[in-house]
């Protein structure tokens, strides 16, 4: 069986209060959903839906706003979001900093291409929280990913 193919995207959004603008213009490097107690507080629900994009792909228009933290696999985690409305714009991590971590609900009715493959940090998913029961489940980071 061969692997489903990563979509090219290309959207464009703007954050609740319009003065930052977010669009992808390239691959879809991966798709999953992350359970870790960082993604519920950043999200205020039980998961995050998240699509990996080259930073190569990543177009920023306006003012964006960080914040690091250290995340369980030691690296820094940078969050970066509206500084007047608070939207969240996209994540980055000190072990990949090629790469950007996308929150899908960004480009609410655009999205209809993320077709996620996995659930992480399932050790932290909340019981009232009905992640697909068809996906994959890992305790942490999927093993051997590196991430």
């Amino acid at each position: 069986m061969s692997k489903p193919e990563k979509p090219i995207i290309h959207v464009n959004a703007a954050c609740a209060c319009g003065a930052t603008e977010m669009s992808i213009n390239g691959p879809c490097v991966s798709m999953f959903m992350c359970s870790c107690l960082d993604c519920q507080r950043a999200t205020g629900t039980g998961h995050s839906t998240i699509a990996l994009v080259p930073a190569g792909a990543l177009g920023l228009a306006g003012k964006a706003k960080a914040f690091d933290r250290p995340s369980d696999s030691g690296a820094t985690f940078t969050r970066h979001f509206c500084p007047d409305c608070g939207t969240p714009l996209y994540g980055q991590s000190s072990r990949a900093p090629d790469i950007r971590m996308i929150p899908v609900g960004f480009f609410a009715g655009q999205n209809d291409w993320y077709a996620p493959n996995q659930l992480i940090f399932s050790r932290s998913q909340q019981v009232w929280d009905l992640v697909a029961d068809h996906l994959p489940r890992h305790v942490t980071y999927r093993v051997g990913s590196g991430s």
